[in-house]
């Protein structure tokens, strides 16, 4: 394994994840950008996407995850009709090295943010339109 320029995450306890870390470190010509999401970057994380403003903080959240850590993100209305905030899927794409409970941690803070402010939500759900106002 070649030396980092810098620091990764560390392992999680044997068992407990699935993210294959030590085969990704393995690979010579892996993508190691979603490796930089240290514990204390992953708080960060959660921690500003909890704090949302608008659709486009979320959707501009979204861009910069995919360019720095290679994470995709994906966001939208669920197929059935959406009464609740739990009929928006969003979904963290499986990623080598991303760790399970940080694919479920980052839904988890985007809804809270959704809950503090709904019209996160609702420009969300009008994005194709549903309202009347594409």
């Amino acid at each position: 394994m070649k030396p980092l320029p810098h620091p990764i995450r560390t392992e999680c306890p044997p068992g407990a994840c699935v993210c294959d870390r030590d085969a990704l470190l393995a690979e010579p010509d892996a993508d190691l950008r979603v490796m930089r999401l240290t514990r204390e970057e992953e708080k960060r994380l959660l921690e500003r996407l909890e704090n949302l403003s608008s659709l486009s903080d979320l959707r501009h959240m979204q861009g910069r995850m995919q360019e720095q850590l290679g994470m995709r993100l994906s966001i939208a209305p669920g197929p059935h009709e959406v009464r609740t905030l739990r009929g928006i899927v969003i979904l963290v794409h499986e990623q080598r090295g991303l760790c399970r409970k940080t694919r479920q941690s980052i839904p988890t803070a985007i809804r809270k943010s959704m809950e503090r402010r709904p019209e996160i939500a609702y420009e969300l759900l009008n994005e194709d339109g549903l309202f009347g106002v594409p």
